[in-house]
């Protein structure tokens, strides 16, 4: 049986057990400073050298600390690793050299938070970091910011609770409408965070309640706070703001952007902000979007809007990132035309250009909301202009609630692959930041299911290297968690994990539709949303399901994309299967290019899906002794849930479709 790996504190310590530090902890290691001191290296370069030394005191090893020549240090010690923090270098921001020569591996970075991310490649490494055969070379982050947003509201709201989307019990931050007191849970997972790659995060919600507006002036010491909490481990802390602060905080009749009162309030808010906290990152604005304030209340564009709060911020180096997720929630159902689709491009592309510099564009990766399956937006291909971050979701709000194991990586890999003219240009290399919803709560494993950790650490890894295959992503998560665990835990957790996003589809949506989900977005619901205001989405009747996105006879939303994709959804003939009926109204008899009909693939995925689920919680059986008891439990619980909620999604939407089309399962499945 593996050892507990719960922190005396009493939460999971995740990917950085002790023993993950151990091959590390057995070498002598020298850090070399070069132009500093240890003491006066700052507080990122102070966090390293007191890891390697309680790595080295719990396994055995020696910190050798050297202000020159390290290959000798300390008399006729030679050390097995050196770690060097050197200005003159000439490496990449953030990034770091790796070399293997005479026996002992050397790590250089140009900067503290290189130095750090270079100490954390060597713990991946583990005994390969000292293998003669490791390869040279140097490594830099794709993406300058790698950003989680959390959505912890100070007061517990009445309908979305203490996190919105939340799916792992309650916020890492606040209690009882306050700060919590014990910050050290924070501190490790700021660690935690810096060890996937991750260097930036906001504090509260998008959606910002009353309370949790004053986190930007009465309350700004809650924030202070923490970012005493993440500064060591080089994360700079932003905070979402309410474009309406103006006059809900600071007593001004209007918040319009081009008022002059209105500027000086941001400015002067923004200058005590910096005073407070002098590396604060910046703001995080959700305007104008399911019923935040916002410029169009002035008759401003977005454009107005963030740049007034930019050009307040501009002093001190910060960033307005401002969601681009805007569109009508009081749509008319019966309205054909009307499509939320469209609605992020046809109000933000007209503005590229207008923002200024240090705005941040920040766009959900699919075009309505975080879905199972959706196209990649196009608003990502056009607005070459705009500084862009990519949007995602570690959070699980449609992909089971932390309840399913659904291996998130899968779907950001193929995301920021994606080649919107198909010309080798990918998502990463236009959007220039990387931003997701955190999936984190007060649960003892931070993320409910502990085999969503697996995706807050795939998050990290993904938006420093989108390079990295999702299948070696867990490997290396795994050898973390799991260190020194027998062969048949890998095995096993490579088959449950790997597949995982499909299998979802499989007996979740079918072939793009959206929204088939319940109240609060669990479990099956295929007509709940179907005559909404927040829109229509499958378009269900006796003849054929779907909904008509196309430019000839449609909601003209396919023509949003550049050529060739243009064209290709615009095609029954040339859309992929898996986004037929997000863009297409079809007949349930229509032929997919698999030779099935549509009918024909709803009976059989989600049939075969959920008895894949009952794999999974069987295969989960084969680590009963190999794993922590505490772990091995809940995964065993949630995947019983998972059979439990895939067999009803299998049954209900089967059964649905049946009862509107009239044609049987030709494998004779059961219908209801």
């Amino acid at each position: 049986m593996s050892a507990d790996l719960m922190s005396t504190s009493g939460w999971h310590a995740a990917w950085l057990p002790d023993e993950a530090l151990a091959p590390l902890g057995r070498r002598v290691t020298a850090v070399d400073l070069t132009v500093v001191s240890a003491s006066g290296a700052g507080p990122v370069v102070a966090a390293v050298v007191a890891e390697v030394r309680a790595a080295t005191e719990r396994s055995g090893g020696r910190l050798v600390l050297a202000d020159d020549d390290v290959t000798a240090a300390d008399g006729d010690v030679r050390p097995d690793l050196v770690l060097v923090l050197d200005p003159d270098a000439g490496l990449p921001a953030e990034g770091y050299a790796v070399e293997r020569a005479d026996g002992a591996t050397r790590v250089t970075a140009s900067d503290d938070r290189g130095l750090l991310y270079g100490f954390f490649h060597v713990v991946r490494l583990g005994e390969g970091a000292f293998d003669d055969a490791l390869a040279a070379g140097t490594h830099a982050p794709a993406h300058a910011v790698r950003m989680l947003d959390h959505w912890d509201n100070v007061d517990v709201h009445d309908v979305m609770g203490q996190v919105e989307r939340g799916y792992a019990g309650g916020s890492l931050f606040y209690a009882d409408g306050r700060l919590r007191p014990d910050l050290r849970r924070v501190g490790a997972y700021a660690r935690l965070l810096a060890a996937s790659g991750v260097n930036r995060v906001a504090v509260n919600n998008v959606n910002v309640h009353r309370t949790e507006a004053h986190l930007l002036t009465d309350r700004l010491g809650d924030v202070v706070r923490l970012a005493e909490q993440f500064r060591p481990w080089g994360i700079r802390v932003h905070l979402a703001v309410s474009f309406a602060a103006p006059m809900t905080l600071g007593g001004l009749d209007t918040c319009d952007p081009f008022d002059p009162a209105v500027a000086d309030w941001w400015a002067d808010t923004a200058r005590r902000v910096y005073a407070a906290i002098p590396d604060f990152g910046g703001f995080v604005v959700k305007a104008d979007s399911e019923g935040q304030p916002g410029p169009f209340a002035y008759g401003r564009t977005h454009a107005d809007g963030a740049n007034v709060l930019a050009r307040a911020l501009a002093p001190f180096g910060g960033t307005v990132h401002w969601r681009a997720f805007v569109y009508d929630h009081h749509q008319d159902w019966r309205d054909r035309k009307t499509d939320r689709a469209r609605a992020a491009y046809d109000h933000f592309t007209p503005l590229d250009g207008k923002f200024d510099e240090n705005v941040v564009v920040q766009v959900k990766f699919g075009p309505l909301d975080f879905q199972v399956r959706e196209p990649v937006s196009p608003v990502l291909a056009a607005m070459p202009r705009t500084h862009l971050a990519l949007e995602l979701q570690v959070t699980q709000e449609y992909t089971g609630h932390q309840k399913h194991v659904y291996y998130l990586p899968e779907q950001w890999s193929e995301i920021l692959g994606w080649e919107p003219w198909a010309d080798g240009r990918t998502v990463s290399d236009v959007a220039r930041d990387v931003v997701a919803v955190s999936n984190v709560g007060d649960d003892r494993f931070w993320t409910g299911h502990p085999l969503a950790q697996a995706n807050l650490y795939g998050f990290g890894r993904l938006a420093w290297d989108p390079a990295l295959s999702p299948s070696d992503l867990l490997d290396e998560w795994v050898g973390l968690t799991f260190p020194g665990a027998d062969a048949r835990v890998r095995d096993v957790l490579r088959d449950v994990v790997l597949g995982s996003r499909a299998t979802y589809e499989q007996y979740t949506a079918p072939l793009g539709v959206c929204f088939m989900v319940g109240p609060g977005h669990y479990g099956p619901g295929v007509d709940f949303y179907e005559y909404s205001p927040w829109g229509t989405y499958h378009f269900a009747d006796r003849d054929g399901i779907g909904v008509d996105r196309t430019r000839a006879s449609g909601t003209g939303y396919s023509g949003q994309y550049p050529e060739p994709w243009a064209s290709t959804y615009e095609s029954l003939e040339t859309c992929p299967d898996e986004l037929l009926l997000f863009f297409h109204h079809v007949p349930y008899t229509h032929v997919l290019h698999s030779g099935k009909t549509v009918v024909q693939h709803v009976y059989d995925t989600h049939t075969d899906g959920a008895a894949r689920t009952v794999e999974m919680a069987r295969r989960w059986e084969d680590v009963d002794g190999l794993v922590e008891p505490a772990l091995y439990e809940r995964v065993g619980e949630l995947l019983a849930e998972q059979v439990r909620s895939a067999g009803e999604w299998r049954d209900q939407v089967r059964t649905y479709f049946w009862r509107h089309s009239g044609v049987p399962d030709a494998r004779g499945g059961p219908l209801y």
